[in-house]
């Protein structure tokens, strides 16, 4: 499948089916009919409908917690964004039950894992996404939220939290953390193009 080059994308004007696999469009209804996918696919769907347009990404997060009834949320952020964790925290704890895990949690050594410091002749803690997740798992949260933590890290912790994870913010220490920057930049194309 090359979607990415595909220039006319009837699948989503006519319905056109290109999939490589005669029996993917039934796989997925089999799977969406499934009550709790069905919820999320529904809740969401209706959230785009409803408020195209009109809601940042923080304010759908939140709806969409509200209409699936979760009522305990957990964070999971980089110790770089411990600001903006603060400030997500005090907003979702108007409504939910919150719990915060900081990516140093356990305050690992790097070198005890054979890891590199960013700058060798000083301690530094490793990232534990598996214990963030453990953490979260532990407190029972109801939906996860990845708040700025490494490329392969949040790779990490999605896999091994047990309730659902979303992305509110992917980190870009480059591009204030809006990486679709680089994609729609054409100083940088121009650069990755030579």
């Amino acid at each position: 499948m090359q979607c990415a080059a595909c220039a006319e994308k009837r699948c989503y004007s006519e319905g056109k089916d290109c999939s490589p696999q005669p029996d993917l469009a039934k796989q997925v209804r089999q799977e969406l009919r499934k009550k709790r996918n069905a919820q999320f696919c529904g809740i969401s769907s209706i959230l785009e409908a409803e408020h195209y347009m009109k809601l940042t990404r923080l304010d759908e997060t939140a709806l969409f917690a509200r209409r699936m009834k979760f009522s305990h949320i957990g964070i999971a952020f980089c110790v770089g964004l411990s600001d903006e964790a603060k400030a997500l925290h005090g907003i979702l704890s108007k409504t939910f039950r919150v719990s915060s895990v900081c990516c140093k949690i356990c305050g690992i050594d790097k070198k005890e894992m054979g890891l590199p410091n960013i700058k060798p002749d000083r301690y530094e803690a490793m990232c534990n996404p598996i214990g963030q997740a453990i953490v979260l798992n532990k407190a029972n949260t109801d939906m996860n939220v990845i708040l700025g933590l490494c490329v392969g890290h949040d790779m990490l912790f999605t896999r091994y939290s047990r309730a659902p994870v979303t992305t509110l913010v992917a980190k870009d220490r480059v591009l204030a953390h809006n990486p679709v920057a680089a994609m729609t930049n054409r100083y940088y194309l121009r650069k990755q193009a030579a």
